[in-house]
């Protein structure tokens, strides 16, 4: 049975960085690096922080770290925004027992993608959500996220699975506009289901169209650009938009194209942090961080990133 569907926050917008996870080994959080980037986000002015997503590696994450840094995030952020939680597991079993470790340590949401391995149909995502829904004790987010589940949450599914008491939203990461379009059409009428963007090169467009904010990896290193991106879509100031996109632009096109890798972005973002003294940039196997050459590239664009935004 669910035990508590209620939030004491809002979800309504704003960006929401989904956290990279600071770490020294394999098996070992960067403590004092968490503590930087927590602090160095909330001075940003986020409106909430999103732990153990893509960004924050969390497939390579062992259970005792994913745990450990839910226990410690919601300690630091010690209630001052929302804790999101990310679930996803290929067993129904660990979401559930993690779900019940966000709770205890004072999480305000999770957030699920469907399991990987598998790729499921439409009516199977309807039974596992369902199911997994009725076992959580928080609100839940959907995460589409098919170029690494093998699976869409289609819209007509969206709509479905909102119907149940506790999925409260959705984060989209497939940057594909024309889906993100035709799920604020499908949800229209829903306004208390909230409709996130992950890729920080569409969210002031998602933005201007109806999605209630961004979870963007960029927002680890700027967080105040991003908000003030949000902000300008939000009150719809276009030639504010236009000069902001600009300068997230030059950050996705600077950052995260270094070195020929699936997981440059990530690494980008990692050095980026390590660079401005915010946390390692150790990365969990079978990932690495970037190489001399590659972070002394990095401290250059970030240099030029900090003098062109300001």
């Amino acid at each position: 049975m669910k035990l508590n569907t209620e939030s004491n926050f809002d979800f309504s917008g704003g960006i929401i960085p989904p956290l990279v996870t600071p770490m020294l080994d394999d098996d070992s959080l960067d403590l004092e690096g968490l503590g930087k980037l927590i602090a160095h986000v909330i001075a940003g002015g986020v409106n909430g922080v999103f732990i153990l997503g893509t960004t924050g590696e969390s497939t390579n994450l062992s259970n005792k770290l994913k745990h450990e840094l839910t226990q410690k995030t919601c300690e630091l952020v010690n209630g001052r925004i929302p804790v999101l939680v990310g679930i996803t597991d290929t067993s129904i079993v660990e979401s559930v027992k993690l779900a019940n470790t966000a709770k205890e340590a004072g999480a305000s949401a999770l957030v699920a993608a469907p399991p990987y391995y598998y790729a499921l149909s439409q009516q199977e995502l309807l039974e596992y959500y369902t199911d997994l829904n009725q076992r959580l004790p928080l609100p839940l987010f959907l995460y589409n996220m098919p170029v690494h589940t093998k699976t869409v949450i289609e819209p007509k599914t969206v709509a479905e699975l909102s119907k149940l008491s506790g999925v409260i939203g959705l984060k989209d990461s497939s940057a594909n506009s024309v889906y993100f379009n035709k799920l604020i059409h499908t949800m229209k009428g829903q306004p208390d289901f909230s409709l996130w963007v992950g890729p920080e090169e569409i969210m002031a467009e998602a933005v201007l169209m109806g999605a209630s904010g961004g979870v963007n990896g960029g927002a680890n290193i700027f967080p105040e650009l991003y908000v003030a991106l949000y902000k300008a879509a939000k009150s719809g100031d276009l030639e504010k938009v236009r000069k902001l996109h600009d300068q997230v632009m030059l950050i996705s096109d600077s950052l995260y194209t270094i070195g020929k890798y699936g997981s440059s972005y990530l690494k980008g973002v990692k050095a980026a942090l390590s660079v401005l003294g915010i946390c390692s940039d150790f990365m969990a196997s079978p990932l690495h961080n970037f190489g001399k050459s590659e972070k002394d590239q990095v401290a250059k664009a970030v240099e030029n990133i900090k003098s062109m935004i300001g």
